[in-house]
């Protein structure tokens, strides 16, 4: 019955919130995980990593990791950016790899306010393993082992910036969601996701920081995805905050259902500047949809570390 019930709700989520790409909830502190434009932003070396293990609790939830590692070259007016993830969602699995490239266009004298427009190229490799799977119903020609092929990727995007505003369009998925992977056995066809951020920075006082924004996720299959993220700077140490995560309809999609819930999570969040260049974060998503009652919350943690490689400017990088 759990394993009849975990599957369910798995697959009602899936319809529900249907984006392939991991879900995080602290990409406003590190863009490059959803726009490759971002590449550069930092203006310095920049090591950033995740790890996020999804509705605990629930056997086969998602967990997802990732590594990214950036910088600059031409005087700051061309990023670079180097990112391998690896997401796993019960059966399916999926490792990529991603060189981003952001050509940043001056928009001051100073070079505060930047355009940038990205791009990167990358490989996928998508599998499912059979054997973790155990149905009532055995579909004809089901994988018994594991199955994987590996595709070609592409992803491009827009990326503004200034001391006090930043925003953002990108999409991925570009090139793989050409590229038939159905015929290789029962491996997901990847598809195109689309992002649209924003936020800003206000001064309360002399030692605290205000940064709302936004992010808006929508791909083909399922719901947009709206997040509504408040955080508070103290000292230009500690960060705290939250998100709201919820579901939109900006458009007709005929094929889902009409009663699904649009309700998603509530997520709180911490960030500490435990030294000048080290950054440490944790997030905690509690289900406020399908899911509630269900799942334990989801984990997430953050590691960003820096190497000043150059006199940089270092408000907007360091809080966006």
């Amino acid at each position: 019955m759990k394993k009849i019930l975990t599957l369910i709700l798995l697959l009602t989520a899936g319809h529900l919130y249907a984006q392939q790409d991991a879900q995080q909830s602290q990409y406003m502190f590190n863009g490059i995980y959803i726009n490759p434009a971002y590449a550069g932003y930092k203006e310095n070396l920049n090591v950033h990593s995740y790890f996020r293990s999804q509705w605990t609790g629930i056997e086969g939830s998602p967990k997802s990791m990732s590594l990214a590692v950036d910088a600059i070259a031409n005087n700051g007016n061309v990023g670079l950016a180097l990112q391998v993830s690896h997401d796993k969602l019960g059966a399916q699995s999926n490792l990529s790899a991603y060189a981003n490239y952001a050509y940043r266009l001056r928009m001051n004298n100073d070079g505060s306010s930047r355009l940038a427009f990205g791009l990167g190229l990358g490989v996928q490799q998508l599998g499912i393993d059979g054997s973790l799977l155990s149905p009532n119903d055995p579909e004809p020609y089901m994988p018994v082992g594991m199955q994987s092929t590996i595709v070609p990727d592409g992803r491009i995007g827009i990326f503004y910036s200034d001391n006090k505003y930043y925003a953002g369009v990108s999409a991925d998925n570009l090139i793989s969601q050409y590229i038939n992977v159905r015929n290789r056995g029962y491996i997901a066809q990847p598809k195109p996701h689309y992002y649209l951020t924003g936020g800003a920075l206000f001064p309360v006082s002399e030692d605290v920081l205000l940064k709302p924004s936004i992010l808006l996720k929508d791909d083909a299959a399922g719901p947009t995805s709206l997040d509504l993220n408040a955080f508070v700077a103290f000292g230009e140490r500690f960060w705290i905050g939250g998100s709201y995560r919820t579901a939109v309809k900006l458009y007709n999609k005929n094929h889902l259902q009409n009663d699904l819930s649009y309700l998603n999570s509530f997520v709180g969040a911490v960030e500490v500047f435990a030294l000048e260049n080290l950054r440490i974060g944790y997030a905690y998503d509690v289900s406020i949809g399908p899911l509630k009652g269900y799942s334990s919350g989801t984990h997430e943690i953050s590691i960003g570390f820096y190497i000043k490689t150059q006199k940089a400017r270092m408000l907007t990088p360091r809080f966006f």
